[in-house]
């Protein structure tokens, strides 16, 4: 018998530390239910295993002391070698017929990898090794299936290496994906490797422009002066996400807030679209909860503040003329909250701070903003004290013009959030009571809770749900929802504001000042002094005096894309906002039509690649369109997306935002690209921290495929627990899985050789429960469930005589996705002559899957008294008899009188005795 289960006639199985559970559901359903595979792991991991020795195998798989060692050092290269000479996963092609028939396809997708220098570690291959079992499992399902991978390799970290080694980009970019390319062919991935793209091949540089141009053209791609975090030594705007403490997250260079021309993409404008959108996709909640948030739409109130001359007077120009009143707007989702103003806060960068300021405070908020100016927003959001300056000037309340508002200026407003202005309410606002209290400034209740309508001026934390109105006068007594109907509407009559829908979502800033990445395919004409001859001048000299029209942006020609990168020998960053092309002046200014013309210098983001790529795989070789309708109607959408969760929110808004443009211009006919998305857990270090070089604790694949094999790092990776959860690495319990591969190709040996074509009835209903629940667990990914009860399966088959040759040929089936090389062997050694790639899957027989007895407790008087064995459909009666038949039952019944019987069919029967 096995070590890990025991199969006994009744068919209750018995699990080391477990008792026999009695239940209607199949034995070895039970046994799945009850032991957890980190406990069948414990038995796997006991026993270490020297993975290069070899020994003949033996006909008899009971027979133990003659275990032969799998030869993956000889089988996987001679399989991906076989792969790759057969074109085994090339994507099959696929017509407008297919899509009228319901042929039915998936369309398989990793995210898109960047090719760093350091190659793959540990971590990078689960998401793969997860994306790769479904594609292999719905390739033997009868799917046409589209795998593809390519690479990430524009980008900041390729440049930055780059400059440090003194090589250029291209160079260092293709030696990268050499390598990472090297790394998933040894792991066995059933990539088509025919539809290879990386985002730096010109003729995908050439689509991306073009995507480009559909936006420019549209009017979502414009230029605008943003305030951004601009880091000289690199010279390039970095995200807020990229800022520590003020400096760079990579090389810890300083940052400051600078005004810049920038390209923006009117994300914005898709707003109610993207929201709407993530309707009916099957992603995971808290993604789709992050997208919602990130997009953050808002139903409000705009409110308006009349700002106060510092005479309070009427405000005059210079030229003595009246002028309109300079207004704060500010966006609340709490009017109801309006009456309980004390201070209206201004964002530094608010372009009314200066006007608003008082000579008696101008030094001080100068000051004040300069300093806050070298910090990121997500460094003045995150800090835990919230600091600010009063500027002297008042805003009139637009309720009470008796009422002046002192203005303040906060770190805590953001001037690329809302209006950059808030109204102030530290009764009913964490932050805005925090403020208060550290500033010593008023605090006004105006919402109490409904059951204790009164002040509450004693309260030490700001109330910040729904309640009744207090100290609001007209409006005393309503609850929050009618109060912001009726404040609204207030606000409307006088001309000081109304209801508004706002978002959190921004534009999307989408230049760089880097090299590497893709040139904006835009120029602008270049203007001389008046009655200079443009035919005599030439902007590329240093003493030519010329002015670059930006306001005048031209697109390049469809038919003259692609526009590539020049090739410059010092592509370092500089002080120039412009970026480094501004110094390639041969490129960047070009004579045409007796006009000069320049170039754009700034660069596309790294997200602009990744966009779009997943069209592009559906049509890689399309020379004439990025894709084609065709392949969009017969590949698209992405039927399951896997990545990390760190891309919840920019790459997957981003993509999505590109998509729905090129729907509304009918280049899709799918509004979502990525209808199925699963997030790979992160695997740390084996000291629970996540794996990097400075923490040393990085585990490189290629020790673990040399000394153990590509097959057992994809086993142990889909075993290590569920796949969305974070998991320690542990190297030393790779052998568990090891040993699995070894008994595997053991039973496969034996059966082959023994060639045994009857099967009696327990192995045939073993083997049939086996298909069921390794088919359910694959279709749910939940492979490690799936692993332990192939794991179980084979051990059945080990403690068998004889193996019969379908159960031996199911099993090689089943493990295939998640040893591919290991599967093929055992499918050859079976006596097949073309590989399992497209074989059939395992079907179950529902009748099979169903157990004709089972074990059910006996209780008297409610204590476990013994168990019998009868049939599933056995009776109250049928089992009352056989449970009188029980010794020890009978000594607990004897000479009593038996009050009641309480039978739950198919699990305990209960005898009540007297």
């Amino acid at each position: 018998m096995s070590m890990a289960l025991s199969i006994v006639a009744s068919r209750c199985v018995i699990v080391r530390g477990f008792s026999p559970v009695p239940s209607r559901r199949s034995a070895f359903g039970v046994q799945i239910a009850k032991r957890k595979h980190e406990d069948l792991a414990k038995v796997l991991f006991s026993t270490k295993t020297n993975a290069t020795e070899t020994t003949a195998p033996s006909t008899n798989p009971t027979d133990t002391s003659r275990v032969a060692s799998y030869p993956f050092a000889e089988v996987e290269p001679k399989w991906q070698k076989y792969w790759m000479e057969h074109k085994t996963f090339r994507t099959p092609e696929r017509t407008m017929d297919d899509v009228e028939n319901n042929k039915p396809k998936k369309y398989v997708l990793d995210m898109f990898p960047y090719p760093s220098g350091a190659g793959l570690h540990v971590g990078h291959p689960e998401g793969y090794t997860a994306s790769d079992v479904m594609a292999r499992y719905w390739r033997m399902k009868g799917y046409d299936v589209l795998h593809p991978i390519g690479w990430d390799s524009f980008g900041l970290p390729a440049e930055q290496f780059a400059i440090q080694t003194g090589t250029q980009p291209a160079e260092t970019t293709t030696r990268n994906i050499a390598n990472f390319k090297r790394q998933l062919q040894m792991l066995g991935f059933s990539y088509d490797w025919e539809r290879e793209i990386a985002t730096t091949d010109i003729e995908y540089v050439k689509w991306t422009q073009w995507i480009f141009l559909q936006l420019f053209h549209k009017g979502l791609a414009a230029q605008s002066e943003v305030s951004v975090n601009w880091c000289p030594a690199l010279g390039t705007v970095l995200a807020n996400e990229e800022i520590i403490n003020g400096l760079s997250e990579r090389g810890g260079h300083p940052v400051e807030r600078v005004p810049l021309r920038q390209w923006v993409l009117k994300i914005t404008e898709y707003a109610d679209r993207l929201l709407d959108g993530l309707e009916g996709l099957d992603w995971p909640t808290g993604t789709l909860t992050a997208q919602k948030q990130w997009i953050g739409r808002s139903l409000g109130s705009r409110i308006e503040f009349e700002v106060m001359s510092p005479s309070n007077n009427i405000v005059t120009s210079e030229e003595g003329e009246e002028e309109e009143p300079k207004t704060i707007t500010v966006f609340t989702t709490r009017p109801d909250t309006l009456l309980g103003v004390t201070y209206v806060t201004l964002a530094p960068e608010h372009p009314l701070v200066s006007e608003v300021t008082t000579e008696g405070q101008r030094e001080v908020v100068q000051a004040y903003v300069e300093e806050t100016q070298r910090r990121s927003d997500l460094d003045r959001t995150a800090a835990k004290e919230k600091t600010g300056v009063f500027t002297g000037g008042y805003a009139i309340h637009p309720l009470d013009s008796s009422i002046h508002v002192p203005i303040w200026v906060a770190d805590y407003v953001l001037g690329s959030y809302g209006t950059g202005a808030v109204m102030a309410v530290p009764a009913h606002d964490v932050r805005d009571f925090e403020f208060a209290k550290n500033f010593d400034l008023p605090i006004k209740w105006v919402v109490a809770p409904e059951d204790a309508a009164a002040s509450n001026e004693a309260e030490e934390a700001a109330f910040t749900d729904e309640g009744v109105l207090i100290n609001s006068g007209p409006f005393d007594g309503l609850t929050t929802e009618e109060a912001k109907t009726a404040i609204t509407q207030k606000l409307e009559e006088l001309g000081k504001g109304g209801a508004e829908i706002t978002y959190k979502l921004r534009d999307w800033v989408f230049s760089r000042q880097r090299y590497w990445g893709e040139p904006i395919p835009i120029y602008f004409p270049v203007d001389f002094p008046e009655g200079m001859d443009p035919a005599t001048q030439d902007p590329r000299l240093e003493d030519c005096d010329f002015v670059i029209r930006y306001d005048q942006p031209i697109p390049v020609k469809e038919e003259d894309l692609p526009l590539p990168l020049p090739v410059m020998e010092d592509f370092q960053p500089g002080n120039d906002p412009a970026g480094c092309l501004a110094r390639a002046k041969d490129w960047r200014y070009f004579f045409q039509d007796q006009e000069w013309f320049a170039r754009e210098t700034n660069t596309m983001p790294q997200w602009a690649g990744s966009c779009w790529y997943y069209f592009r795989f559906t049509d890689s070789k399309n020379e004439q369109q990025a894709f084609s309708l065709e392949a969009d109607a017969t590949w698209m959408p992405v039927d399951l997306y896997v990545g990390g969760a760190e891309h919840a929110v920019l790459h997957l808004l981003y993509a999505r935002f590109w998509h729905q443009v090129l729907h509304d211009s009918g280049y899709t006919i799918h509004p979502e690209p990525f209808q199925k998305l699963v997030h790979q857990g992160m695997i740390l270090g084996s000291d629970g921290e996540k794996m990097s070089k400075s923490r040393g604790n990085v585990v490189n694949p290629d020790d673990i495929v040399r000394e153990q094999g590509a097959d057992a790092l994809r086993l142990y990776e889909m075993f290590m627990g569920p796949l969305e959860a974070v998991k320690p690495w542990q190297t030393n319990q790779v052998s568990g899985v090891v040993r699995f591969m070894h008994k595997v190709y053991n039973v496969v040996s034996s059966s082959a050789a023994n060639r045994k074509t009857e099967m009696d009835n327990e192995t045939l209903r073993i083997m049939h429960k086996t298909m069921k629940k390794v088919t359910e667990d694959i279709e749910n990914m939940s492979f490690n469930t799936a692993i332990s009860t192939l794991m179980v399966y084979n051990n059945h088959l080990q403690s068998l005589k004889e193996i019969p040759i379908e159960a031996a040929e199911k099993l090689a089936l089943m493990v295939s996705p998640f040893a591919p090389h290991l599967g093929e062997e055992c499918w050859s050694l079976l006596g097949h002559d073309r590989s399992l790639a497209y074989e059939p899957w395992v079907q179950h027989d529902e009748e099979l899957c169903v157990d004709e007895t089972v074990t059910m407790g006996i209780q008297v008087n409610g204590k476990a008294r013994g168990e019998v064995t009868v049939s599933v459909d056995a009776d109250q009666d049928t089992v009352f008899a056989a449970a009188k038949e029980v010794e020890r039952v009978q000594r607990f019944i004897e000479g009593k009188d038996i009050i009641k019987v309480i039978y739950v069919p198919g699990r305990i029967l209960n005898i009540i005795a007297k």
